[in-house]
């Protein structure tokens, strides 16, 4: 008799597991840092880019979430005043550091500066959006 229940127990948690897995996504990998670092992050679904909205109803700030690269994103429902510039075409961190959103932003009170977070090393910077050239800017916060 106790086989039996054993046996039940087991094909109960052998069709658990079967099921488990089925609801898992396909898509999920671990990925290494670099060569200084061993430990390795796991993601699912991390888009590379994402717009983020600024207080500006015709303004977004497009973020390449694996290197830091930015760009200042205005549409237009009339007129011909749609553009993408650049904000920083920098890479903030080396190709072999690219992880999938490694940076994000974070809206600041000022509806023109947005913070800027590595969220692997916690590295920050002071991102300025500006409809004029001069104004576009980015400093790191030490």
């Amino acid at each position: 008799m106790k086989r039996l229940i054993n046996l039940i127990v087991l094909v109960c948690i052998g069709c658990m597991s079967f099921t488990w897995a089925n609801f898992l996504p396909t898509n999920f990998t671990t990925l290494q840092l670099g060569d200084e670092q061993n430990d390795s992050i796991s993601y699912k679904n991390i888009v590379v880019y994402k717009l983020f909205p600024t207080q500006n109803m015709w303004t977004f700030i497009k973020l390449n979430t694996r290197n830091g690269q930015m760009w200042q994103v205005q549409y237009d429902t009339k007129g011909d005043n749609r553009i993408e510039t650049f904000l920083n075409l920098s890479p903030l961190v080396s190709k072999e550091k690219e992880i999938n959103g490694r940076f994000t932003l974070h809206p600041t009170q000022n509806i023109y500066n947005f913070i800027l977070l590595d969220q692997i090393d916690g590295k920050v910077w002071q991102v300025q959006w500006s409809l004029e050239f001069e104004n576009r800017l980015i400093w790191p916060i030490q």
